[in-house]
């Protein structure tokens, strides 16, 4: 009995200690932060994948072609008046490169510029995770997705952005995920 109430109280103390790093460690930050790292944990948790914990995706509805999911990926970001400034149509590249057909990937670059520019204001890192990047991927069972960096480590991840600046880069994620959402089902 006497053992069991020892280790109850070293587990007590090595919550308590660990409760207190983990305040100490993220005062100052955005208060969104602890949830940020924790559901970021625990997508890699469940898959094992790092790649996966950071991104978000969705699942291309059922009979749409990857021609009419490009179409739909250009027409939100159009609609949602983000600026396009390239993509990437590695698909096509790794065909060629191969000499046989391989599967479709296109990777789409967006940005807000004026946004884009105050982030790196506030920390030249930021210009790592520029422009947005929105990926159509068709994956070995020939199902189409689509994916994006999940910004919400980007946001609110640190200490917090300045104000005017964390109203900019919410509305860029919001268009983002109106990308995500829209084009999966294949809006015009």
């Amino acid at each position: 009995m006497k053992v069991i109430r020892a280790i109850l109280m070293v587990i007590g103390l090595v919550s308590v200690v660990a409760t207190g790093w983990v305040f100490w460690t993220f005062r100052g930050f955005d208060p969104q932060a602890p949830g940020v790292y924790w559901n970021m944990a625990m997508r890699l948790a469940e898959t094992g994948n790092s790649a996966e914990a950071t991104v978000w995706k969705r699942k291309v509805a059922d009979g749409l072609t990857f021609e009419e999911i490009d179409e739909s990926i250009k027409s939100v970001a159009l609609e949602q008046n983000i600026r396009d400034v390239g993509s990437l149509p590695l698909g096509e590249q790794v065909s060629l490169m191969q000499g046989s057909e391989w599967r479709k990937l296109k990777i789409y670059l967006y940005c807000n510029p004026m946004t884009a520019a105050k982030m790196v204001e506030v920390s030249e890192a930021y210009s790592a995770y520029l422009p947005c990047r929105v990926s159509l991927v068709e994956d070995a069972n020939g199902d189409l997705w689509i994916y994006s960096l999940d910004m919400d480590m980007m946001i609110h991840g640190g200490k917090p952005l300045p104000p005017e600046l964390l109203e900019e880069a919410l509305g860029v994620k919001e268009t983002i995920l109106a990308i995500l959402d829209q084009a999966a089902e294949g809006s015009f």
